[in-house]
């Protein structure tokens, strides 16, 4: 920002100091959490429940440990019927000893019996107690990057007499999170899904991977892990995915994953059912976009971003049809805030490896998505993702031969449209879901 001189330009820059002291502490916390002096083992987990099954590496040697906990499918006879894939527990891990890292080191990580129980060819049937896999992310125990959800026992018929019952047990809706979304965020999402018979995957990067992101990084090997895992569930005829993405971060990992499944065995690209695009896409490196959405993620419900449009706003956006963001302007600091980050951005984007990814995802997102149908859910009151370029993706799609359905909430703000109309929006996915992914539901 050495070009910002002059009179003009100090109150800026006194503002962005203003801001990012006011956000500083949070960032560190969020970012650089407490590490130990003594050791950068595992962190110590709490045995605050019974329902949490542990496997413990090496304390000097491991820097993650994995966690099982517990199903609500426990002792139900038709777990026989539902098999999970089995996690790689033998992945080499980076190990080290000591917290900063020099080096990488690697280790096989060996399970323990009672896992190997869990999971033994998947079959939940073999387990005592059958749960639903957790994968931690090693920088902080707190932190999980992706979490199998099962389907709530009363969702699932028992009897196997249902042929629709029998479609949900063998689709998986994978849930791709926004920028800042952490597990207890997606959850809502989840408990819908499994509500309703489906298995349900959240996956969430941390902040800080997003931060230091580099092409082929730590961020996209565990795009990899995610994949690998998908790929070992579609390995039986029958099973299907579905992915409902949430804003640019969330609908560019599923650009990523879909790169990687048609790397791994373009077959599989023909076993997606289903997608559910919420609050996206800009189909552009927009540097206003990045930065719009990382203050929001930032400064969370402080941001400008969360408030939607007031009752006369959302009229007059019906009846022009046109997109009008609320008179609601940012605060001083968050001002200040988007000024410097859509500066940082423009440098950025415009870096060539990052630049020619970014190309690469987003050619592969207008042009070359599977076949299935595709559900845009989107609002005017928007501050992040323009209404206008999401409507302007989905004329696109259409053109390319894509089935294509749309909502526009008019007045709920970025990705929060559940929470804001929640009967909308589940008459949306249940309508999407009955014609376009159950269609066995239709026609029994």
């Amino acid at each position: 920002m050495g070009t910002l001189s002059g009179n003009l330009q100090r109150p800026i820059i006194a503002a962005s100091a203003v801001c990012i002291a006011s956000i500083s502490s949070d960032f560190r916390e969020k970012f650089w959490p407490n590490k130990s002096s003594e050791t950068c083992s595992s962190s110590e987990q709490s045995s605050s429940s019974s329902s949490l099954l542990s496997v413990s590496i090496d304390a000097q040697k491991s820097s993650w440990v994995s966690k099982v906990s517990v199903s609500k499918l426990a002792n139900l006879a038709f777990a026989t019927r539902i098999r999970v894939p089995v996690p790689d527990i033998y992945s080499r891990i980076p190990v080290s000893s000591s917290c900063s890292f020099p080096g990488w080191l690697y280790s096989s990580v060996a399970s323990s019996p009672a896992l190997i129980n869990s999971y033994q060819s998947a079959e939940l049937a073999k387990a005592a107690k059958p749960a639903s896999y957790v994968y931690d992310v090693n920088s902080s125990p707190s932190e999980v990057l992706y979490r199998w959800h099962l389907p709530e026992p009363k969702a699932v018929d028992v009897s196997g007499s249902s042929d629709c019952s029998s479609v949900k047990s063998r689709t998986v809706v994978v849930l791709l999170g926004w920028l800042g979304a952490k597990q207890k965020h997606l959850n809502r999402y989840a408990e819908w899904y499994t509500s309703r018979g489906f298995h349900a995957i959240t996956f969430t990067f941390p902040m800080s991977e997003i931060l230091s992101y580099q092409v082929g990084g730590k961020a996209e090997q565990d795009i990899e892990l995610l994949v690998n895992h998908l790929a070992d569930w579609l390995e039986e005829d029958g099973k299907n995915l579905v992915f409902h993405t949430f804003s640019n971060t969330g609908w560019l990992t599923y650009g990523v994953v879909l790169e990687k499944l048609q790397r791994s065995d373009p077959n599989l690209m023909g076993r997606i059912k289903g997608c559910i695009v919420d609050s996206a896409p800009v189909a552009a490196p927009d540097p206003q976009v990045w930065a719009s959405g990382f203050s929001a993620a930032f400064l969370k419900k402080n941001s400008v971003a969360t408030k939607g449009a007031t009752s006369e706003q959302s009229a007059n956006m019906s009846k022009t049809n046109k997109t009008i963001v609320g008179e609601t302007k940012p605060e001083l600091t968050e001002t200040a805030l988007l000024v410097v980050l859509k500066k940082f951005f423009e440098v950025v984007l415009n870096l060539p490896t990052v630049n020619r990814r970014l190309s690469d995802v987003l050619s592969l997102l207008t042009s070359q998505q599977p076949s299935c149908p595709q559900l845009y859910i989107y609002s005017s009151a928007d501050r992040v993702i323009p209404a206008g370029s999401v409507e302007s993706f989905i004329d696109g799609q259409r053109k390319n031969g894509r089935k294509v359905r749309a909502c526009n909430f008019i007045s709920t703000p970025h990705v929060d449209h559940f929470r804001n109309d929640p009967k909308l929006y589940s008459s949306q996915l249940t309508q999407f879901l009955d014609d376009c992914v159950l269609t066995c539901c239709r026609n029994s």
